[in-house]
């Protein structure tokens, strides 16, 4: 069966007890509640997930908890890679047998200067030779200070078990590019939302977005005005999702996630040192652009319901011709 790249998946956290255990509970219940959400899949641990403050027997926990509670029908994608080939095939091989349906796959990165172009081709190629699922390309610069370049996504689009890449760069140049040099059916997905409206105009064919965790609706309401050729209304909607974005991603991190899902009612818990949760002055802040970004899609939404309305009377009132 296909997997649906099409729209938004949720990159989701990994919530932890105050002891820094993992919470069963608290995983399956927010779960349960981005499952009805409009949302077409997910990722467990990616960096999102804290995936590299994981042992190996939490990566197959965390997995298999996640599976009992995702319905068939939405994708599920469990994050991998260890900076050896070698290690990356043990993991993704562990992912698939706790019941990934695809791995997304993160670049190498230690030995910074020997990871060329090249050198990434031959890894990925390695790694979906033997993988008994598909293999997403990860991205992810900010982190691991690593590329993958729009030619060797191209190169890799040719194998037919790898079959996507999640950019979570904000270049949009390069993203189009990616776009441009990769064949229809593969699917170059982005994974910042700061610039989520101008990748989807770029030809995104959705997004991998950690503040959808927080703010699903918003992600989707930017997602489908776009396909709507909505454009204004996207625009409008992504001036006041990119704050939110960035306070939970780059500003104050996996902590700050956490918070301002449980300023949205999901189970957000503590994060593993040294990672932090925020401050109460930054917590504020959190709270204020989502509430912000909460007011901005209920007036957009409900000026489109009015502008319907109005288009209806106009079409019931207007004579026969």
């Amino acid at each position: 069966m296909a997997i649906n790249l099409n729209g938004i998946l949720l990159p989701i956290t990994t919530p932890f007890t105050p002891e820094e255990d993992f919470d069963t509970e608290g995983l399956q219940s927010n779960l349960a509640k981005w499952n009805g959400s409009g949302i077409v899949g997910y990722v467990v641990l990616g960096s999102t997930g804290e995936r590299a403050n994981l042992d190996e027997a939490e990566y197959v926990q965390v997995i298999e908890s996640a599976r009992r509670a995702v319905p068939e029908h939405l994708a599920f994608i469990a994050g991998a890679g260890q900076q050896s080939t070698r290690g990356t095939i043990k993991e993704v091989r562990s992912a698939a047998k706790a019941g990934a349906e695809a791995v997304l796959v993160i670049t190498p990165n230690f030995y910074k200067s020997a990871i060329t172009q090249d050198a990434l081709v031959r890894h990925y190629q390695s790694v979906a030779d033997v993988s008994p699922v598909p293999v997403i390309l990860y991205s992810m610069p900010d982190l691991t200070g690593i590329t993958i370049k729009p030619e060797t996504a191209a190169r890799l689009s040719a194998h037919a078990n790898i079959i996507g890449m999640k950019d979570s760069s904000a270049d949009i140049v390069q993203f189009a590019e990616t776009v441009r040099q990769t064949p229809d059916d593969f699917a170059v997905m982005i994974g910042n939302g700061t610039v989520f409206c101008e990748a989807l105009q770029a030809g995104a064919s959705g997004g991998i977005l950690a503040v959808g965790c927080a703010a699903p609706r918003l992600c989707i309401e930017i997602f489908q005005a776009v396909q709507a050729s909505d454009i204004d209304r996207a625009k409008a909607l992504q001036h006041k999702l990119t704050p939110l974005a960035r306070a939970v991603t780059k500003t104050y991190g996996i902590g700050g996630l956490k918070t301002a899902m449980e300023m949205a009612g999901f189970v957000g818990g503590g994060v593993r040192a040294p990672l932090q949760r925020p401050e109460e002055a930054a917590a504020t802040e959190i709270a204020q652009l989502l509430n912000q970004a909460n007011r901005a899609l209920d007036e957009t939404v409900s000026e489109a319901a009015a502008l319907s309305a109005t288009g209806s009377s106009l079409a019931h009132q207007a004579p026969d011709a």
